[in-house]
């Protein structure tokens, strides 16, 4: 198989109509796929802390992940009919050759000019509401209780 193409095995169950449940796994049973991108994954922190001993430690890691297109489910040792899909190739923009300069520009429109807004009259200052007055603070009365 090629290098964006792979096939895997070893299945403990192959779905369908008719389900073959393997012991332990199904015999001759593969499944084609392709290779689409090779990424990470989200991000893991660790983080450890002991509480009233100043010890902490903090770790993170991102897993590999490849994203595969399962393209044929096969049973009893069959081949892979289907290969991988061919890349897409970017087709090249052909840039403008001095000549030709007046034609791309004709066939450019112009987007229509905005309407201008009329502008609202000149909001007076707002007069700033007067500061608020500090609470007057009560005095606790320093003495004995009437309690008897």
């Amino acid at each position: 198989m090629s290098e964006r193409s792979c096939s895997l095995a070893k299945f403990l169950l192959v779905g369908g109509d008719s389900p073959l449940l393997g012991a332990p796994t199904v015999a001759g049973a593969t499944v084609a796929a392709e290779v689409l991108q090779h990424k990470r994954g989200p991000k893991v922190i660790s983080f450890k802390k002991r509480r009233r001993k100043n010890s902490r430690r903090k770790r993170g890691y991102r897993d590999e992940i490849t994203v595969l297109r399962i393209t044929e489910i096969l049973t009893n040792d069959n081949k892979p009919t289907i290969g991988p899909r061919p890349k897409r190739e970017k087709t090249p923009v052909a840039a403008p050759v001095d000549g030709d300069d007046e034609a791309p520009r004709a066939a450019k429109k112009k987007a229509p000019a905005k309407k201008a807004v009329a502008k609202k009259a000149a909001a007076k200052p707002r007069a700033k509401p007067d500061a608020k007055k500090a609470a007057a603070k009560k005095t606790a009365a320093k003495g004995k209780s009437d309690k008897k």
